[in-house]
């Protein structure tokens, strides 16, 4: 029974690396071996191995360059059998409620819309107190979590342009020193993540980390969010692996290559 186990556990394992490695083509485009290998962390007879199973598949193929793989058309078959529009809100869903279970906060997908953030979807937990729908409304960049992550991950000269541009204040918390929100969003790259307490409503804290599409662009965040006296300072670090985790997930759903 053990023997069946691990072998289980190894095929399921050389299929997600399989993926990765298709993620990575669909994305780079012809590549050899070593690049998949350094950027996957993966060995490179592994690799070697998965590319001459995708190949046999008609998945993958070498280009004119020898050593270079790149998708085969065997990839277009498959994406033929996807009739239903990609939509960002539903590909989540299953995420945000398996994540709104777990933390028992409110979970919202929201987009960036210009110099405004907007929420999409949204997934209530199981606490008796929760957040507000939030679904359509906008909110200014600065003052929430996920305007953080967007400001933190967009072009210098974009942010530039938001940050002096005037930040208006909504609360005492609100951040409106240029300077002193830069360091914030530099914590932000660090981390991965940002959070916000009472910033923009007073008495709601968030925590967002931002969901990336096949190029490895920020196409949106996941933020979970509830009452400030119940998501304290000193629980947000424990919230947050919670939701770095849900969008890692979901921008694997999105084709960005899942991290060994």
């Amino acid at each position: 029974m053990s023997n069946t186990s691990e072998t289980r556990s190894t095929t399921v394992h050389s299929v997600d690396r399989a993926i990765s490695i298709l993620q990575v083509l669909a994305r780079r485009g012809a590549v050899g071996v070593t690049p998949i290998s350094e950027e996957l962390g993966v060995h490179k007879s592994t690799v070697f191995r998965l590319l001459a199973t995708l190949e046999a598949r008609g998945l993958v193929e070498q280009n004119a360059t020898r050593g270079h793989y790149q998708l085969g058309y065997g990839v277009i078959q498959l994406a033929a059998g996807a009739t239903r529009k990609h939509d960002i809100s539903v590909t989540s869903r299953p995420i945000c409620m398996a994540l709104a279970d777990a933390v028992g906060e409110t979970v919202n997908i929201v987009i960036n819309d210009g110099e405004e953030a907007i929420t999409i979807d949204q997934v209530i937990g199981s606490a008796e107190i929760t957040s507000v729908n939030w679904v359509g409304q906008r909110s200014p960049l600065h003052t929430t979590a996920s305007g953080k992550v967007f400001l933190a991950t967009m072009s210098p000269e974009d942010r530039r342009r938001i940050l002096e541009g005037g930040l208006e204040r909504y609360t005492e918390e609100t951040v409106v020193d240029p300077a002193l929100l830069e360091e914030q969003l530099a914590e932000v790259r660090k981390l991965g993540y940002a959070y916000s307490a009472d910033e923009h409503e007073i008495g709601l804290t968030g925590v967002a980390a931002p969901i990336r599409s096949l190029g490895g662009g920020v196409i949106a965040a996941v933020v979970a969010s509830g009452p400030s006296f119940r998501i304290t300072s000193e629980k947000v670090p424990e919230l947050a692996e919670h939701v770095l985790a849900a969008a890692a997930a979901i921008s694997e759903r999105n084709g960005f290559p899942k991290a060994e």
